[in-house]
């Protein structure tokens, strides 16, 4: 049976509320990943989450590129608007290739290819995620069961191998516009994503553009 990380935590105060913070190191890496909680999340009840794993450009830069720092800002604001929940922040950039690659990934989308030849074209993954960590976190902070704010089944999946039990899935459609209509696309088509229509997102250039 493995052992529970030992996290270490804070009060932390937002322009959304009070939460914890909460930290730790993966033993296996050492790298550290991060959680923050509203209200008693170890109450037995299913707990609102975001499993977010980390984009400095969207969530830090501001970056129109993709729709990771706007589904950050939706999910902590969904969870102080219902006064508790457990964001988890995984420290695991550009689906796990790190942050170089995703810079050279970004300049081959730059030069035509989609986010998934991109990263083929690397040489890497399609995603190389991993959320052993995200289980451990969880089950130490004493989460009994979620409910997973995501639009990608595959992460649903994948936690619930590890043993996290979701018991629902949360739309977490945000961010949209002109400059990540492509890699939305690409995540619905080629990745499995359940977010807006090709159609969609090219109605929402055509409006921009008129």
């Amino acid at each position: 049976m493995s052992t529970l990380p030992s996290l270490v935590s804070c009060w932390l105060p937002t322009e959304l509320g009070e939460f914890q913070l909460h930290g730790v190191a993966d033993p296996s890496t050492g790298q550290e990943h991060a959680a923050l909680t509203m209200g008693d999340v170890a109450d037995g009840k299913p707990v609102l989450t975001r499993v977010h794993s980390e984009c400095l450009t969207g969530d830090t830069l501001f970056s129109l590129k993709c729709d990771c720092g706007p589904q950050l800002q939706s999910a902590i604001e969904a969870i102080a608007a219902e006064g508790r929940g457990a964001l988890i922040y995984l420290r695991q950039e550009g689906r796990g290739i790190g942050l170089v690659n995703k810079i050279r990934a970004y300049a081959l989308q730059q030069a035509g290819a989609d986010t998934v030849d991109a990263n083929r074209l690397l040489g890497l993954p399609d995603d190389s995620r991993d959320y052993h960590m995200a289980h451990d976190m969880l089950a130490a902070l004493g989460v009994a069961s979620v409910k997973l704010m995501t639009n990608n089944p595959g992460k649903v999946d994948a936690l619930r191998k590890l043993g996290t039990v979701v018991t629902e899935r949360v739309e977490l459609i945000v961010g949209q516009n002109p400059h990540n209509h492509g890699y939305l696309d690409t995540k619905a088509r080629r990745m499995g994503h359940l977010i807006s229509t090709p159609m969609n997102l090219h109605d929402l250039v055509n409006k921009e553009q008129s």
